[in-house]
């Protein structure tokens, strides 16, 4: 049999684009490779000018964005710590059920209904004279819980990064999860804490009467009655009590 003529292998493709190397048509040769890197380049061309722009209007926007919530802030702050304080409580419920965190949403929903019931007994008029020690007990142990969990937290990581978890057998990967997410808790439950004990604390500032906006206070205290719920005071500050302190705050209040 003849042999069959080169051009026929090559194929009208190879025909129809002269200068073209030859190997540029087989998958794995360098010169197809080179070819395609030669397209890419020719299709993002002025890309980086693009992006550029894209980096200087993200930082024009942090820019201004941090300025206009810092003066927010200082011209407007019980509306700005509602509104941060609103945000912070409720984002987070999205990613939960959109992520499928049951813990977290668990832990969230028995915070937020404890939370819920001593707001709303902070916030009634009149005040029960209860309510002041239900809202510092409540907020100290969260406050408590809270620090002891970022502790063992920090803990966790700094001993998946020196190591020492290969001695209990633990993987790295796992060590390093439950490190990090004590550490969230600890941190996310501490700042909400935080939030929602200085928003009852004004509250019932403001109802009580040592406190008003215009800066002249409906009450005055005597040295032997609380500064938070109003009852007498049967131990001094130096004592120790059998079941609560005496704490003296830096405006000589006592409570």
């Amino acid at each position: 049999a003849a042999p069959v003529p080169r051009r026929l292998l090559r194929g009208p493709s190879a025909r129809s684009a002269p200068g073209l190397c030859p190997r540029a048509l087989q998958p794995s040769s360098p010169c197809r490779r080179r070819v395609e890197h030669a397209r890419m380049h020719a299709k993002h061309r002025g890309h980086e000018a693009m992006h550029a722009e894209m980096v200087l209007i993200l930082i024009a926007t942090l820019v201004v964005a941090q300025l206009l919530l810092v003066q927010w802030k200082q011209r407007h702050p019980r509306s700005y710590n509602m509104v941060t304080l609103f945000q912070m409580w409720v984002v987070p419920l999205y990613f939960t059920i959109k992520l499928y965190w049951w813990r977290f949403l668990l832990i969230w929903v028995l915070f937020s209904a404890v939370t819920a019931f001593v707001t709303f007994r902070a916030t009634r008029k009149p005040l029960v004279q209860t309510t002041p020690r239900l809202v510092y007990k409540w907020f100290l142990l969260i406050y408590k819980i809270s620090y002891a969990t970022g502790i063992v937290g920090y803990m966790a990581v700094m001993f998946t990064l020196f190591g020492l978890n290969l001695i209990f057998r633990i993987k790295p990967e796992d060590a390093m999860d439950f490190g990090i997410s004590l550490l969230f808790y600890g941190l996310y439950y501490g700042v909400l804490e935080r939030d929602f004990a200085e928003m009852c604390a004004d509250y019932m500032a403001s109802t009580i009467g040592f406190y008003s906006a215009s800066g002249m206070p409906t009450k005055h205290l005597s040295d032997s009655v609380c500064a938070v719920c109003g009852q007498q005071i049967f131990v001094n500050v130096n004592e120790e009590g059998i079941i609560e302190n005496t704490y003296r705050l830096s405006c000589n209040h006592v409570y």
